[in-house]
C-alpha cells in the first residue's frame, strides 16, 4: 500500500528556529542528497548549517531569515511529507496564510527563551481559520535554558488557555533542540522527563483527513471541444467521488446530467476522487463554462451573491468599505465589495472589537456582497469552495484572504460612490468578432471605478427572456425590443447597461436606440473569414453545411452600422485597445452630462 501523504505547514516568530527544524529533521531522516548537503556546507559559516536546505533565496542567505513560502518533499516507509516553511517576520504573515490554506496540520514553533509571543497567537489563530485542526506546539532551543522541564511546563500551560478559544483544534507539544537534533528524529538523553513521541514519529502516525469522504463538488476549469460534437469538462475534484453513470448538479444553470465517461492523460476511469484533475463527458449537451460547477444534487452548495466570511487583510493599503473589488473564487473571479465590517480580532485578546476597515495582517469578520453568486460551502466544510481571494481591481494584486462561514445575515443595499446618470452601451457585430470578451471586459473595468452596472448578453437574454423566439427577422426583432425594454429601465435608473447581442437588422437597433435616448452604439468589427476562424462552436461550419438555417453572415443579412459612436476593429486591436475606447468614450460623456447639470 502506498504510504499516505501528509501536508504540513511551519509558523513561528523570527529566529525562533524553524528552517533549522526542518533542516535537521530532513538531515536526520536522510532525506537530503549529497549534492544539496554539499551546496549547503559551501555556504555555512561554521560547519554545517542546516537552515540553509530550506533559505534558498540569496536574500534570505544574507538576512538570515526566511522571506519566501519554501516547500519541501521528503518520505519515509510510513509516510509522504509535503512541508511549507513559511516567513516568521510580521510584515510576511501573508506568506504564512498561505503555507497554511493547503496544509492538514500546523508545526508552530516557540523559542523557549521568549515563550508565547504575538506572533504565535496570530499564527495558531490563522491556522486554525485556515481550518487546520491539528496544531504541534514545537518548543525549540530547549538547550539555551538548560532543558527545564518547569519552562515548557509553562509554556503548555499558557498555550492550553489559548487553545481553549479555537474550537476543534488538537493540541501537542513536543520539546526539541533543532540545532543538536534533540527530539526530532532521535530522543533526547537531556529530556528524560519528556515520555512523549518525537517529532518525526508523533507526524508518521498523526491521523489525516481525507476530502474524498464529502460531497462530490468539481468547479469547472476548462471546456474541451473536439470533433463530432465532443465536449467534456475539464476540473479539480474539490471533495468527494464521482462514477461513471453518477447523476451531477450543473450549476448555476441547475440542469442535472449524468457522467457519461471519466476521461485522465491516462486514460479513462470508472471512478475518480479528489484531488484528482479529470474531465467528465456528459449524456447532453449543456450550457456549462469556466466557473461553473459540477456538484452532488443530494447537497448542492450554497449560491448567493452575499456571505459573511473571515478576511485576513495581507495588504498595506487599509480594506474599505464598498470599494470596488474583484473574487477569486474557484474557477471564476467576479466583481464584489464589502459593505459591512462586523468585527475584528484582538490578536492580543482573542477578543472581537468594533472597527471601520482592516490593516495588513488584521482579521476581521465582513459581509461581502459579488456581483454573480457564489457556488459555495462554509470553509469548515469544504477549504476549495470555502475560500476565496481579494484582488485590486487596478493593479491585479492580492489584497486579502478569506474564508466563508455562511450567508449573510441581512442582505445589503448596494450604495454607490457617486450618483451617475445611465445610459446604454449596446455592442452589435457578427457571431465571434469579440462582443462577449469586449463588454465583460468593459464591464469588470466600470465595476472596478465605481459605477452602477449590469451586462445583458444576448445569449443568457435567449436562454431567460427570450427561450420562445425562433430566428426568423420578425422574432430576432422581437428579442431586440425585449432587451431594449430591460435596458432602458436599467438606463432610467442611472445604471451602465452594456447589451451584446448581434443584432443584426439596423431598423430594430435605431427603434431601440430612439425609446432610450441615451444609447452608444458599438460596432465590434471583424472580417467574415476571421469570424470563422475564430468561431470555436463550429457554429459557421454548421450553417455552411447546410445544418444551421438562418445563419447571420452565411444565409441571413447582417446590416452594419452607418455610424456608430465607437467602433472596435478586433482583427487589428487589441482587446486593450478596444475597452479603452469604450471606457474613455464613457468617461467624456459623463463628464459632459456633469458639466450640463451644473450650468443648469
Amino acid at each position: 500500500m502506498e504510504p499516505q501523504l501528509l501536508r504540513l505547514t511551519t509558523a513561528g516568530s523570527v529566529d525562533d528556529g524553524k528552517s533549522t527544524l526542518i533542516g535537521r529533521l530532513l538531515h536526520d531522516s536522510n532525506a537530503i542528497f549529497e549534492d544539496q548537503l554539499e551546496s549547503v556546507r559551501k555556504v555555512s559559516r561554521d560547519g554545517l548549517d542546516l537552515a540553509f536546505v530550506t533559505d534558498g533565496l540569496r536574500a534570505e542567505r544574507e538576512q538570515g531569515i526566511t522571506i519566501d513560502v519554501a516547500y519541501r518533499y521528503f518520505s519515509t516507509p510510513r509516510r509522504k511529507f509535503i512541508i511549507a516553511d513559511t516567513p516568521g517576520h510580521e510584515e510576511y504573515t501573508r506568506n504564512m496564510a498561505t503555507g497554511a490554506s493547503t496544509a492538514q496540520l500546523a508545526l508552530i514553533l516557540l523559542d523557549a527563551r521568549k515563550g508565547v509571543l504575538t506572533q504565535t497567537r496570530r499564527h495558531a489563530y490563522i491556522a486554525w481559520l485556515f481550518g487546520v485542526r491539528q496544531i504541534v506546539f514545537v518548543i525549540n532551543k530547549m538547550d539555551a535554558v538548560g532543558y527545564s522541564e518547569q519552562i515548557f511546563s509553562s509554556i503548555r500551560d499558557e498555550i492550553n488557555l489559548l487553545a481553549a478559544k479555537l474550537p476543534g483544534c488538537e493540541v501537542h507539544f513536543i520539546p526539541v533542540s533543532a540545532l543538536n537534533g534533540d527530539n526530532v528524529v532521535r530522543y533526547s538523553d537531556h529530556m528524560p522527563w519528556f515520555n512523549g513521541e518525537n517529532l518525526l514519529e508523533y507526524l508518521e502516525a498523526v491521523p489525516v483527513d481525507a476530502t474524498s469522504i464529502h460531497d462530490f463538488r468539481m468547479p469547472v476549469q476548462y471546456v474541451i471541444r473536439g470533433q463530432s460534437d465532443f465536449r467534456s469538462y475539464a476540473g479539480q475534484i474539490s471533495s468527494g467521488t464521482v462514477r461513471a453513470g453518477d447523476e451531477v448538479l450543473i450549476l448555476p444553470s441547475g440542469y442535472t446530467a449524468r457522467v457519461g465517461a471519466i476521461d485522465t492523460f491516462d486514460g479513462e476511469l470508472e471512478s475518480a476522487t479528489a484531488p484528482m484533475s479529470v474531465s467528465l463527458r456528459l449524456d447532453g449537451h449543456f450550457d456549462v463554462s469556466r466557473g461553473a460547477m459540477l456538484a452532488s444534487p443530494e447537497r448542492p452548495p450554497l449560491s448567493t451573491q452575499q456571505v459573511r466570511a473571515t478576511l485576513i487583510w495581507m495588504s498595506e493599503t487599509p480594506m474599505r468599505l464598498k470599494q470596488p473589488y474583484l473574487v477569486k473564487h474557484t474557477t471564476q473571479r467576479v466583481c464584489g465589495q464589502v459593505p459591512r465590517l462586523l468585527s475584528k480580532l484582538n490578536i492580543e485578546t482573542m477578543e472581537e472589537q468594533q472597527g471601520t476597515e482592516l490593516r495588513m495582517n488584521e482579521i476581521g469578520t465582513v459581509e461581502l456582497e459579488t456581483h454573480r453568486p457564489l457556488l459555495c460551502d462554509p470553509y469548515d466544510v469544504n477549504r476549495t469552495t470555502g475560500s476565496f481571494i481579494v484582488i485590486d481591481p487596478i493593479t491585479n494584486k492580492t489584497l486579502a484572504a478569506g474564508m466563508i462561514t455562511g450567508p449573510a445575515v441581512a442582505s445589503q443595499q448596494r450604495l454607490d460612490v457617486a450618483p451617475q446618470a445611465g445610459i446604454t452601451l449596446w455592442f452589435t457585430g457578427l457571431s465571434s468578432a469579440g462582443k462577449t470578451t469586449i463588454s465583460h471586459a468593459v464591464y469588470e473595468k466600470l465595476w472596478a471605478k465605481g459605477h452602477k452596472v449590469e451586462l445583458l448578453d444576448g445569449d443568457a437574454v435567449r436562454t431567460h427572456l427570450c427561450r420562445d423566439l425562433g430566428f426568423t427577422e420578425k422574432d430576432r426583432n422581437e428579442n431586440i425590443r425585449r432587451i431594449g425594454f430591460v435596458a432602458d429601465l436599467l438606463t432610467r435608473n442611472g445604471v451602465v447597461a452594456i447589451v451584446s447581442a448581434i443584432s443584426p437588422y439596423r431598423a430594430v437597433r435605431d427603434e431601440v436606440r430612439d425609446k432610450i435616448g441615451s444609447f452608444v452604439e458599438i460596432f465590434v468589427n471583424a472580417p467574415l473569414e476571421v469570424c470563422e476562424k475564430r468561431d470555436v462552436k463550429g457554429l459557421y461550419n454548421k450553417a455552411r453545411a447546410g445544418q444551421l438555417t438562418q445563419f447571420t453572415g452565411i444565409d441571413d443579412p447582417y446590416e452594419a452600422p452607418l455610424n456608430p459612436e465607437i467602433e472596435c476593429r478586433t482583427d487589428c486591436e487589441t482587446l486593450a485597445e478596444s475597452v479603452e475606447k469604450v471606457t474613455r468614450y464613457l468617461e467624456e460623456h459623463f463628464k459632459r452630462v456633469s458639466t450640463q447639470t451644473g450650468n443648469a
